[in-house]
């Protein structure tokens, strides 16, 4: 069977969102509202277990109690309406970082992404993160030339369970009218590579400081980056057809997770 479409997951694949955007976000609105506490790299990595922003603040609020001062009352109030609040606000920070052009696409994305369409394959964005942080990244870290590529964007909010299940894949599959083994996941995290597999998706991971320790046995192919000619990718796991991810090796790819007929 041929390859007919990629699907891209955002935050951590698409551009690294969690060290340049999302992290000191959050860390901005904790001291905008005069909370003492920061989120380090070490303690974000393992918030990133969570499968969304509210589900991080709430884990780190029953997991490690943090000193909430003022704001004890509020939570102990509405635990609820303190997160929306807080997660509100992060995230108007974070969509300031895309427009001040702090969150740049990761290496070889761009390329990989005019490639493909060039090519006629189809372009979905699979990600947790909610339809508002989506369209912020759509309008301000991929621009406009890249996003009219995209053919399918699905979001966390638009499904009932969010990566590691496969809900997210499955939904993006139907709306494409694509096989699992007609597409490939690009993915940069064990949560992300578990709902794109269960789904049976083959999958390429493209690491990064927050997941590069994760296993990523299960995945076709795992990189240190898509690469470009400039910059070639860095091979962890498998093998690749050029020196840089190429339709090449993702057809490659495709040809031999097909079943047999």
């Amino acid at each position: 069977m041929a390859l007919r479409a990629l699907l891209f997951d955002l935050d951590g694949t698409l551009a690294d969102t969690e060290t340049h955007g999302h992290r000191p976000s959050y860390n901005r609105a904790f001291r905008k509202l005069g909370l003492s506490f920061r989120w380090g790299p070490k303690l974000y990595r393992r918030l990133l277990q969570q499968p969304s922003g509210r589900a991080r603040l709430q884990h780190y609020l029953h997991r490690y109690q943090p000193d909430l001062g003022e704001h004890a009352e509020a939570v102990g109030e509405s635990e609820e309406a303190w997160v929306e609040h807080v997660h509100r606000l992060k995230s108007r920070y974070f969509r300031r970082y895309l427009r001040q052009g702090k969150v740049p696409l990761r290496p070889g994305v761009a390329r990989l992404l005019r490639e493909a369409s060039d090519a006629g394959l189809r372009l979905a964005v699979v990600t947790n993160a909610s339809r508002a942080s989506i369209q912020s990244f759509l309008k301000y870290g991929l621009g406009k030339e890249l996003t009219a590529r995209i053919d399918l964007v699905v979001g966390g909010d638009q499904i009932k369970a969010r990566k590691p299940a496969p809900d997210i894949y499955r939904y993006a599959l139907a709306r494409l009218k694509v096989a699992p083994y007609e597409c490939i996941a690009i993915e940069d995290s064990a949560m992300g590579l578990a709902a794109a597999r269960a789904a049976g998706v083959p999958t390429v991971i493209t690491i990064n400081s927050d997941t590069s320790d994760q296993d990523f046995a299960s995945a076709s192919l795992v990189l240190d980056a898509l690469g470009d000619p400039e910059a070639p990718s860095t091979v962890i796991a498998g093998r690749m057809d050029e020196d840089w991810l190429g339709l090449k090796t993702l057809r490659r790819i495709a040809r031999t997770a097909a079943p047999r007929l």
